[in-house]
């Protein structure tokens, strides 16, 4: 965009005296400086759509900012952070950010380490770490050189910014709900860890242990039954596999993911059994592709709209100079579908 001169971009100075305002005020708005007004941000921004105004990517890097945002996932299969991307994306396109992508190994924290180093290197302006394997240490090390938020993750920190959910209450719906259904011999596919001790921050092993809670305080404390292998389609029918060689048989499975349904809904169509005839399955996110009707999958939804939007927001206010950390927590519900019904016997 140009002025009338159509040899001249129009200026941020041709901005802040259309909006009637200073530079500053107009440099603040495209940093999405902490603490501008909402009256200010709609002069400014109104000012910088009638004069069709672009800031130069190569001057914003110099005055600091490259106006993108990393985003650091396990792995793009899972359809789960498609919602948490979109959200994110709309969140921070207004005030024009990008978001790169990057990915951190299937739970490998060398591999995350490499990826966080890439991102950092590429001078981003804020990361987002999605369901991270590594150590709340290496967390708060990257924390120290880019505003970073943490998805996924149950830590305390005053470095970074949390959005979590509450993975013990949704876990224990779902637990409560197959009891309450009749089945006695419920299953659950986890995520084997990354790091020894099974570090208490992390999802899977709250879900897991809830769990085993729940369970025992049913007294079917004999009947748990865990498979330890990966939050992929992969490890789902793996773990299907494995719980379904156990005698007496599971008549029901709780997936740490949906994703991990999905694949042990194959490994349960692959032994010749029905679901929910022969065994129940639930599973957690309530991603899009579960309500399809051929799927009609029972889950947790622990809405990544709301998660992504949270992020990206929190992100705009690190990156604008907020220093206070802000751990933000979603509360589940349960969607009960098809694929979870009582047993055929309950003995």
């Amino acid at each position: 965009m140009v002025t009338g001169d159509r040899r001249r971009r129009v200026t941020i100075t041709d901005v802040a005296d259309h909006a009637r305002v200073s530079t500053t005020a107009v440099s603040k708005v495209l940093r999405n400086a902490y603490g501008v007004s909402a009256a200010m941000r709609a002069k400014v921004q109104a000012a910088i759509d009638e004069l069709g105004y672009r800031p130069h990517n190569a001057a914003r890097a110099m005055r600091g900012r490259t106006f993108t945002i990393g985003v650091l996932l396990p792995h793009i299969r899972n359809p789960f952070f498609a919602e948490i991307l979109d959200a994110l994306t709309e969140e921070i396109s207004g005030h024009g950010y990008q978001a790169i992508m990057v990915q951190g190994g299937d739970a490998d924290p060398e591999a995350e380490r490499r990826a966080s180093d890439a991102l950092v290197d590429r001078q981003v302006d804020g990361v987002l770490m999605v369901a991270p394997a590594c150590t709340k240490a290496q967390l708060e090390a990257l924390a120290r050189s880019v505003p970073t938020v943490v998805l996924g993750r149950h830590d305390r920190s005053a470095l970074y910014d949390c959005v979590l959910d509450d993975d013990e209450v949704g876990a224990e719906l779902v637990v409560e709900h197959l009891i309450a259904l009749g089945h006695r011999r419920i299953g659950h596919i986890t995520q084997r860890d990354p790091l020894s001790g099974r570090p208490a921050a992390l999802l899977q092993t709250i879900r897991a242990r809830t769990y085993e809670r729940v369970m025992a305080e049913h007294d079917l404390a004999d009947q748990i039954a865990l498979a330890a292998t990966a939050y992929t389609e992969e490890g789902g029918y793996e773990g299907a596999r494995e719980l379904l060689t156990r005698a007496p048989r599971p008549t029901a499975i709780f997936a740490g993911s949906d994703q991990v349904a999905f694949g042990a809904l194959a490994a349960i169509h692959e032994a010749g059994l029905a679901v929910p005839g022969d065994i129940s399955v639930a599973g957690y996110d309530n991603a899009r592709m579960i309500r399809l009707a051929h799927i009609s999958l029972t889950s947790v939804d622990q809405n990544g709209a709301i998660m992504g939007k949270i992020a990206g927001r929190l992100l705009l206010e690190r990156i604008g100079g907020r220093a206070a950390a802000v751990r933000f927590a979603v509360i589940p519900t349960l969607v009960t579908r098809r694929s979870t019904a009582p047993p055929r016997s309950r003995g």
